[in-house]
């Protein structure tokens, strides 16, 4: 007869919850798909004793097996025992033994997109970081690189609480609300400047891509650096198929200015997709939405290039406050207009297919 006692739930039921708990390390992996359940137990009284071994340990991995044991029993006792470093390396040629090909390179599937400005203080690092977050809750598979060499904010805006560890030749980044991150902020102290030249940086830009492991992301985004200097050529380089996002506030200047970003992606043969007008309007507690920054700007440069104005982000105190806290905007300020803004630009950006690009040599004779 049935019975909803969770006391006797069958042993191999709890152990398919176990392993299919998502890695925070890697997400989009989970604990059985990575080999990393040893054993789990369920002892006379209904407590679970579950055996895990993992390449750290993580409190976001803890929550995690609380939800997923929840159904299942009396509460649990987790032993986590530590990789070496050996088996940790071991895992990792596993995991990078399946041949597929890097980000950039023909044939990957992961789409990059290159969030772009011709100016500083237009939020761009903001648009990136919310961005990635809201395509991860689109249930996407998201990176983060941080390009902004000199100006370096996205691991401060998402929260990052560890800097990225060595497993094997691999760098594993740090995962922030499920969101891999990778930034010259982990390689530089709070008491130094990055006072580096073209080929520093070009390296640097370089590891980044395919010095990390990735894993199989959906959409890598980039917070490029403002301007169409060495950083903005080397990305260009290393990611040819990437497609461009301009960011722009209201202002006409800030519109003329974000142009010359537009005229660089050309220039190197990338396809602008859209256009994220930030700082649109405040809503007052009168209900009335005040253009503080004028208005028409998104739209005017979306015009003149003849993309989509995808998303107008509207100020909201929460959001400036929850980038100070490493909080994105849906959990600063959920339900807001904010929070809705970066939610239709996932989805705008999720339908824009890259192009097919054809070479001019091939035709087709009768």
């Amino acid at each position: 007869m049935a019975t909803d006692n969770p006391d006797n739930a069958p042993q191999g039921d709890i152990f398919d919850a176990v392993a299919a708990v998502e890695s925070p390390l890697m997400p989009g992996r989970t604990l059985g798909e990575l080999g990393q359940v040893v054993s789990v137990d369920k002892t006379l009284t209904g407590k679970i004793k579950v055996s895990l071994k993992l390449p750290m340990r993580s409190h976001e991995l803890d929550d995690s097996l609380k939800e997923a044991l929840r159904p299942h029993g009396r509460g649990a006792d987790v032993d986590i025992e530590i990789m070496t470093d050996a088996e940790a390396a071991e895992m990792m040629k596993g995991l990078l033994g399946e041949g597929k090909p890097g980000i950039g390179e023909p044939g990957s599937s992961t789409r990059v997109v290159a969030i772009s400005s011709g100016k500083g203080g237009v939020g761009k690092s903001s648009v990136a970081s919310n961005l990635a977050v809201a395509l991860k809750r689109a249930g996407k598979n998201v990176g983060v690189v941080d390009g902004d060499i000199w100006g370096f904010s996205i691991p401060r805006m998402l929260g990052v609480a560890e800097p990225p560890v060595m497993m094997g030749e691999k760098i594993v980044p740090p995962v922030a609300h499920g969101v891999k991150v990778m930034s010259m902020d982990y390689f530089v102290g709070d008491d130094k400047a990055v006072i580096w030249r073209g080929p520093m940086l070009h390296k640097a830009i370089e590891q980044f891509l395919k010095d990390v492991f990735w894993d199989d992301l959906d959409f890598l985004i980039v917070d490029m650096p403002p301007g169409t200097g060495d950083i903005a050529i080397s990305m260009s380089q290393f990611l040819p198929r990437a497609q461009v996002v301009l960011v722009t506030t209201p202002q006409p200047t800030a519109q003329r200015v974000a142009r010359r970003a537009a005229l660089m992606a050309a220039e190197v043969d990338q396809e602008v997709i859209g256009v994220v007008e930030n700082m649109s309007w405040f809503t007052g507690d009168d209900s009335k939405r005040y253009e503080l920054f004028g208005s028409g700007g998104g739209q005017a440069l979306a015009e003149e290039l003849g993309v989509e104005l995808m998303a107008q982000v509207p100020l909201v105190p929460a959001m400036g406050r929850g980038a100070d806290e490493g909080a994105p905007v849906e959990i600063a300020a959920p339900g807001s207009e904010a929070a809705e803004a970066f939610a239709q630009l996932a989805s705008a950006v999720e339908a824009k297919r890259p192009r097919i690009r054809t070479n001019p040599a091939l035709v087709i004779t009768n």
